[in-house]
């Protein structure tokens, strides 16, 4: 089968022919070059109101980096043509079905890097491919804008938010990801971690989409509670599970790192020498090692063990199934700690009775919702942020988490698609 034939049934193009294949040498490597031509009496298409006009004059012929084949490259040849345009009033270069504009990379290509981008470090694809960074960015690109635009986001009723961190210093990212129990994705990403980032969001969704929202899940920082109040009020708000454990675990941590100082400030034995995570890891999750450790603690009056377990006596808490037990029991649980004198676990406190409401909605949600779907996608953020090493601006990284874990839509025939 002759390589033309092959490209007509691949990538066949209304009013041009593939006239000549020749291999020649580019950068001391052989090329495959691939002439098109128009076809007679075809009338070429202005690129600004995409209307067919007459033939003005030819430009010299233009290069189109096609998908490589036996490792070679191909280039598609086409000398574009000018159409002297009577509704734009203006002579314009003709548009043509396998490149978009004054890309060098036809369409096919762009969508072939796109996909080896999922798979491999943007730098590793160019590498492979034989092309630079920059082709590979503009592939993503291009996919990222289409899928966006052909995707939908009916059916909506659960999303979670969360922040992820980037960069060196304090530069976040706003994460929104649908965490539906049969679609699971991201759907937007905000540039900073505050109010007016998150109710971005809210102003780029359709009316409907608010208002059909069930479940919003977050952790407790302030900006996103007051945002999602105001522009969700209908959705049910939980507080999650993992989020409040995560603050009771940062809290006993605290409390180990100040009682190992003054220990040794006070010229005690320092008992807690190698014990952080048999105080904040669950029995179950033990190594033998660290239930050895954690019988040794326990025979000490330790303000750290007390905060452990007054951790382990939180945990009942989600055993409940009545909203009114479950209130009960936080409030005696809350009293407990205060008089406790942990200053740390007295935080913690002041917090969950702040946000009391919310935590019980987890109740109110049968326990449906959880985050722990959003904290696995956060990881997945940070392998994509890493896979697109080599990012140069805020677009580039936002273009990779778009492209790892938003589901985006593929076009079944990638040369029909503009």
């Amino acid at each position: 089968m002759l390589l033309k034939t092959i490209l007509n049934r691949v990538q066949p193009h209304k009013s041009f022919v593939y006239h000549k294949v020749k291999m020649s040498k580019r950068r001391r490597s052989p090329v495959l070059e691939v002439e098109i031509r128009a076809r007679k009496n075809s009338r070429p298409i202005c690129s600004g109101c995409r209307r067919r006009g007459g033939t003005y004059d030819r430009l010299p012929a233009r290069r189109f980096l096609f998908v490589p084949l036996w490792q070679l490259q191909v280039y598609f040849v086409y000398a574009m043509r000018r159409v002297n345009c009577r509704d734009c009033g203006k002579v314009l270069v003709e548009e043509v079905p396998w490149a978009l504009g004054k890309n060098r990379l036809t369409k096919a290509c762009q969508w072939f890097l796109a996909r080896w981008a999922q798979r491999m470090s943007w730098q590793e694809v160019a590498r492979t491919f034989g092309t630079t960074w920059d082709h590979v960015f503009s592939s993503v690109r291009y996919a990222v804008f289409w899928g966006v635009v052909h995707r939908t986001i009916k059916g909506v009723k659960a999303i979670g938010v969360d922040e992820i961190q980037w960069g060196h210093g304090h530069q976040y990212l706003t994460l929104v990801y649908q965490i539906d129990q049969g679609c699971k994705r991201l759907l937007w990403v905000g540039k900073e971690r505050t109010g007016d980032c998150l109710r971005q969001f809210f102003q780029l969704m359709p009316k409907t989409f608010a208002r059909n929202l069930k479940f919003v899940c977050s952790d407790m920082w302030q900006a996103y509670v007051e945002v999602i109040a105001e522009c969700a009020p209908r959705a049910v708000h939980v507080l999650d599970r993992f989020h409040i454990m995560r603050l009771l675990n940062k809290a006993i941590d605290q409390v180990r790192r100040e009682e190992v100082k003054r220990l040794e400030r006070d010229g005690y034995e320092p008992v807690l020498t190698h014990s952080r995570w048999c105080l904040l890891k669950r029995l179950e999750n033990m190594t033998q090692k660290q239930t050895v450790k954690l019988s040794e603690l326990m025979q000490y009056n330790l303000q750290s063990m007390r905060a452990r377990l007054s951790r382990e006596d939180f945990q009942r808490f989600w055993e409940y199934e009545s909203v009114t037990w479950a209130t009960k029991f936080l409030d005696e649980w809350c009293a407990r700690t205060m008089r406790s004198k942990i200053e740390p676990m007295k935080k913690v406190v002041r917090s969950l009775r702040a946000h009391k409401d919310l935590i019980l909605n987890w109740f109110r949600a049968d326990g449906q919702i959880s985050a722990g779907t959003v904290e696995g996608f956060n990881n997945k953020a940070k392998l994509a942020i890493r896979k697109a090493y080599g990012f140069r601006t805020y677009q580039s990284l936002e273009l990779a988490l778009y492209h790892q874990l938003a589901e985006l839509p593929i076009p079944k025939h990638t040369h029909e698609f503009a």
